[in-house]
């Protein structure tokens, strides 16, 4: 029953954050993008760049970003080098990786370029 109720939580915030992303002009490249590595929770684009999205919901911001780590980062950049490897311009391709936080009351909180190796 827990797992499920937090299944949906996370459901509910990864559609937040696509509202927001959408709102600034976004589109979805994929959702839950499913690599041999790992997981990418929202791959949106704009122009010719991609951002490579990880949502994090918890209580607060600081508890969402806590929830992030090392091992974590690394499954998600190489997931999405297996994505780049699927565009036009390959590994050439404009890129940025954020962080998006969801709170309790479901406020979005978006760090931009926050994941690097």
């Amino acid at each position: 029953m827990r797992q499920a109720r937090n299944n949906m939580a996370g459901l509910a915030a990864e559609e937040t954050v696509l509202r927001h992303y959408m709102a600034a002009g976004y589109a979805v490249l994929a959702r839950r993008y499913r690599g041999t590595r790992g997981e990418i929770d929202l791959v949106l684009g704009r122009g010719g760049d991609v951002v490579f999205i990880e949502v994090k919901k918890s209580r607060s911001f600081g508890a969402a970003v806590a929830r992030l780590g090392a091992t974590q980062i690394r499954r998600i950049v190489a997931t999405a080098a297996e994505f780049l490897s699927t565009q036009p311009m390959g590994q050439m391709t404009e890129t940025r990786f954020d962080v998006a936080l969801v709170n309790a009351h479901g406020d979005v909180s978006v760090i931009e370029n926050a994941l690097w190796q």
